[in-house]
């Protein structure tokens, strides 16, 4: 068994675990993030329907004509700062955070600052 494979079963295992405890309703739904070597992906979901409401990414359009010369961290503060306008637009305020096995650290700490920056409560 390879490293990077026994580091996706820990990441499969602490997801689990966190699946557990965090569940998204129509009420407080769930902000789910990803996180690829190059890319980050958010996107709020309700779990109760299986819905995606809104969504965000590094790959959208403005975000990465707007990244020439920016780190990583700074495109996830501005994917935050984006999944949370679109998600006013949506009427939702309120959500639980889901990091999705990663540690809260780098990326996924900039893209929740970012959300909280652009008016969401977690």
């Amino acid at each position: 068994m390879s490293k990077s494979t026994k580091k996706y079963i820990r990441r499969e295992r602490i997801k689990k675990g966190i699946r557990k405890r965090v569940n998204g309703t129509a009420d407080r739904p769930r902000l789910s993030v990803f996180r690829s070597n190059k890319e980050i992906y958010a996107q709020i979901i309700n779990d109760i329907d299986g819905k995606t409401i809104v969504a965000a990414s590094s790959r959208s359009k403005d975000i990465s004509e707007a990244a020439n010369g920016k780190s990583k961290s700074q495109i996830s503060k501005e994917v935050g700062m984006d999944l949370a306008r679109k998600a006013k637009d949506a009427g939702v305020e309120v959500v639980v955070f889901d990091r999705n096995g990663y540690r809260f650290q780098g990326r996924v700490a900039a893209l929740a600052e970012g959300a909280r920056e652009g008016g969401l409560n977690f």
